[in-house]
């Protein structure tokens, strides 16, 4: 079986005090993101989320382990990993066309202004701004905005999509809206995706899987829930369908009541980092309908088992 695009091996990051003693936000992190998986990571604040994504963007080097993009070790940032962050990190003086033609010109810098141009106009386009192009920042809205980033992040055509809660700062509506404009380009683009989020509405409505963390300091990852929820989803029939309560009250316990218990609920030997389990909720058919049926991949050796979570 082949390695997935994006393998992260056993990451680390550790801060040293004022009092020159060693904090460790997270250890041993491992898992992997396939070709055009969208994938969200959730815990709670200081469990190190940012700085994952930090490290993957090659933004700030791990305390330990590697990350592979590719096969290759990065090293450093990349054009083959787009950052998209909370605000929209345009340039004021420049244009819609201008900003995203910065970047069209960063990756390819041989290519002449028709080539540029019609790069841009095609990612304008793309995320329903045709017409805007002339306008600069300061005209523009909240959602306008990080639609403008999310067309430069895309017209390098990176390996990756880095996000970090790139909605979060947006009004409600304009935040459900740019929601399903993410599902649509994502689906069109066949994009690979890395994000953060706070929201778990917004991660069951965008994500393939959920990764989700353990507090810090010592986070770890307590497990990867799979969306069984069909791929055709739009925001506001998802949760007529029989499996979204389930998913969603799985994730929900977790960041209420087992994210501070893990550790202590957790015995001795009974979890392996390097294989953190698989939990697919609703697929689990002969429960009543009021709990969750949780299908989960125990560590290497032990027969898989089904739980139910009440």
């Amino acid at each position: 079986m082949s390695d997935p695009l994006i393998k992260i091996e056993g990451i680390a990051k550790r801060f040293a005090g004022r009092d020159g003693a060693e904090t460790t936000v997270f250890d041993d992190i491992h898992f992997g993101i396939e070709q055009g998986e969208f994938v969200c990571l959730i815990g709670h604040s200081g469990c190190g989320k940012t700085t994952i994504l930090n490290i993957l963007a090659g933004l700030e080097p791990a305390s330990g382990g590697y990350v592979f993009v590719g096969g290759r070790e990065i090293k450093g940032p990349s054009l083959d990993r787009a950052v998209i962050f909370q605000s929209h990190a345009l340039m004021p003086w420049l244009t819609v066309m201008g900003n995203i033609a910065f970047a069209v010109n960063s990756r390819w810098p041989d290519w002449d202004k028709a080539q540029v141009r019609e790069v841009c106009q095609r990612y304008i386009d793309l995320v329903n701004l045709t017409g805007a192009e002339r306008k600069r920042p300061a005209e523009l809205s909240g959602g306008m905005k990080q639609r403008v980033g999310i067309a430069r992040a895309l017209a390098i055509q990176p390996k990756m999509l880095l996000m970090d809660e790139p909605f979060s700062a947006l009004d409600a509506l304009t935040r459900g809206m740019l929601q399903e404009e993410a599902l649509r380009i994502c689906a069109e683009t066949h994009q690979t995706v890395f994000m953060i989020t706070h929201d778990v509405d917004e991660a069951i409505l965008l994500a393939d899987k959920i990764i989700l963390m353990t507090n810090s300091p010592c986070a770890k990852i307590a497990e990867i829930v799979v969306n069984t929820l069909p791929r055709s989803r739009n925001r506001h029939d998802l949760h007529r369908h029989p499996h979204y309560y389930r998913i969603r009250n799985h994730l929900i316990e977790f960041l209420v009541d087992r994210s501070r218990a893990f550790d202590q609920e957790t015995p001795a030997g009974g979890y392996d980092p390097r294989n953190p389990p698989l939990v697919k909720p609703g697929l689990t058919e002969d429960v009543p309908a009021t709990e969750v049926g949780v299908l989960a991949r125990s560590p290497a050796g032990v027969k898989p088992l089904v739980a139910v979570v009440r």
